[in-house]
């Protein structure tokens, strides 16, 4: 999934440090987090490369636990479409430097919060680890 937008579950800032000005801008303004034009050559790239790519808002919450039906559901009414437990940070950060940033999210896990199963997680890395090939299309 190619990440248009994000919402921060993650109940704090990287840029809540003392010194942070020093860096950049403590105030960073988000409204647009992920580079446009950045997006739009991984879009070129996956569709030349016959590479199917889902566009969407990632969640970042804190883990290492998965979540419950109930915190599917949530997500999903915020208007998440995948959930994850990384990527936010660093994305905040890039932005403070003023680095322009493009991320894509591997889908591993349907989440369906009707239907949800016991996850494997040897199963959901295994699953991210096949990408592999395609995401150095992407990217490279």
């Amino acid at each position: 999934m190619l990440i248009e937008d994000h919402i921060n579950m993650l109940g704090g800032s990287p840029l809540a440090f003392i010194n942070v000005a020093e860096f950049g801008n403590r105030f960073v303004d988000m409204s647009e987090p992920y580079d446009v034009e950045m997006r739009k050559k991984i879009e070129a790239i996956a569709k030349r490369n016959a590479i199917s790519v889902q566009k969407g808002v990632y969640v970042s919450v804190v883990g290492p636990q998965l979540e419950t039906k109930a915190e599917y559901r949530m997500l999903k009414i915020l208007g998440a479409d995948a959930v994850g437990m990384s990527t936010v940070p660093e994305v905040i950060v890039a932005n403070h430097l003023e680095l322009p940033i493009v991320a894509v999210s591997v889908l591993t896990d349907e989440c369906d919060p009707d239907n949800l199963q016991p996850v494997d997680i040897n199963e959901i890395i295994e699953i991210a680890a096949t990408t592999e090939p395609k995401k150095k299309q992407l990217f490279k």
